[in-house]
């Protein structure tokens, strides 16, 4: 058992999860820690009539039965899919059941307990819990977007998509600690982890159809640190889904189309652009400068001058680039990243071949040369996996530096 002495609440949604919920189950706990498990079986009370959703109206109630079954006193049901008890209002789906999660988990438990946000087709890797309170207990932490890794299910089709999106991701993540961003996290709802003390000061998940995580995290970070350093790390089911509209199971079931226009692999040029306004702020704390991310932002905030009630606010540097953080978010990154793709276009391809020729010089010629030019059209999963095995062992090294404020 772990020494600490604070308890540890697992949250997951669960909706159509009958295949996958019983592995999850023994992968949390066969880990060596006292596990408070809070499952909420949820989907909107209307899917009762529709056809084409009663499967999984059925589904729900069969793993109801099945965590009945279940003789532990630490498991908490939440039933939100039985009829009558579903969502009956606009304000539904994984984003409702994570906020039902943590708002039953803060009623019970103590501001040093912690809270492990995981989802129902998620797999721990052994003593994942244990080094995630180990982690939290760190005061200078708040949170944790933990690493992650997505198995290959021997689907060709299938494993080419994930990767796709899995690289994708870490280029992103990648390139937003190499500027410095506070918001430097992967968004994960099956790799979170706070503090039930931060939870209740954020004021938990908000309602969100989809990205709920991303949201999450964006209070969490303006209010505290997140961790992104962990020995353990989860294992995010690869399959297709369209339980939300956008994410890991979306992303693989567009890709296997070849639609990945929501997914761009952003060039490390956009982000540069970024760190340019970063590194003028002693600047800004003065005037304007003209840069393209700082004219975008006064485009975003529809105002020339929307730095300047925080100049009149904050009165020194510090607290003026703390305040200009809380402002300029992830959620204005990532919009000046989109209007940068839209504006100027880049190939997938390009954009990696741009980041290793800057970041990884010595190992361009592993995966990128003129004799075998890399796509990923033509690229097997053999290859894709090798590049995204390169970018989890760098991102590693990087999340550690990063929490470490060591440099890249």
């Amino acid at each position: 058992m772990t020494m600490n002495k604070n308890k540890i609440f697992v949250a997951i949604p669960v909706l159509d999860e009958y295949d996958y919920l019983p592995q999850t189950l023994h992968s949390i706990f066969s880990q060596n820690a006292d596990i408070h498990l809070f499952i909420c079986v949820n989907q909107p009370e209307k899917w009762w009539n529709i056809p084409d959703f009663l499967p999984i109206c059925q589904n729900n109630q069969r793993t109801l039965e099945y965590l009945q079954s279940i003789k532990n006193q630490n498991i908490t049901i939440i039933d939100k899919s039985s009829k009558g008890q579903g969502w009956q209002t606009q304000k539904q789906g994984v984003g409702m059941a994570r906020k039902t999660l943590m708002d039953s988990i803060l009623q019970v438990a103590q501001n040093d307990d912690v809270i492990i946000s995981l989802d129902a087709d998620t797999l721990l890797e052994k003593d994942y819990i244990e080094n995630v309170n180990k982690r939290l207990s760190d005061p200078q932490f708040v949170a944790l977007a933990a690493p992650y890794y997505h198995a290959l299910s021997g689907n060709k089709q299938q494993d080419r998509a994930m990767l796709r999106y899995e690289i994708y991701m870490r280029n992103y993540l990648l390139n937003l600690m190499l500027i410095g961003s506070p918001y430097s996290f992967t968004a994960l709802g099956s790799a979170i982890a706070c503090k039930c003390s931060v939870c209740r000061a954020v004021g938990g998940f908000d309602v969100q159809t989809a990205g709920e995580d991303f949201y999450f995290l964006q209070k969490i970070r303006k209010f505290g640190k997140i961790a992104l350093s962990c020995e353990k790390k989860v294992f995010p089911a690869n399959r297709f889904s369209h339980r939300v509209p956008f994410g890991t199971g979306p992303a693989i079931e567009k890709g296997t189309n070849g639609d990945f226009a929501a997914y761009p692999i952003y060039d490390i040029a956009f982000f540069d652009e970024i760190k340019k306004t970063y590194s003028n702020i002693n600047q800004l704390f003065e005037k304007n400068i003209a840069s393209p991310f700082f004219i975008f932002l006064q485009q975003q905030f529809k105002s020339e001058n929307f730095l300047q009630p925080l100049r009149k606010n904050y009165k020194t540097i510090d607290h003026f680039t703390k305040a200009f953080h809380q402002k300029v978010d992830a959620l204005r990154i990532f919009q000046f990243l989109r209007y940068c793709q839209q504006q100027n276009p880049i190939k997938d391809e390009m954009a990696l071949i741009h980041l290793f020729a800057k970041v990884f010089p010595n190992n361009m010629n592993v995966f990128f040369n003129e004799e075998k030019p890399f796509s990923f059209e033509n690229s097997n999963v053999e290859n894709l996996n090798k590049l995204r095995d390169f970018l989890v062992e760098k991102e590693n090294i990087f999340r550690y530096k990063f929490d470490k404020q060591l440099p890249l």
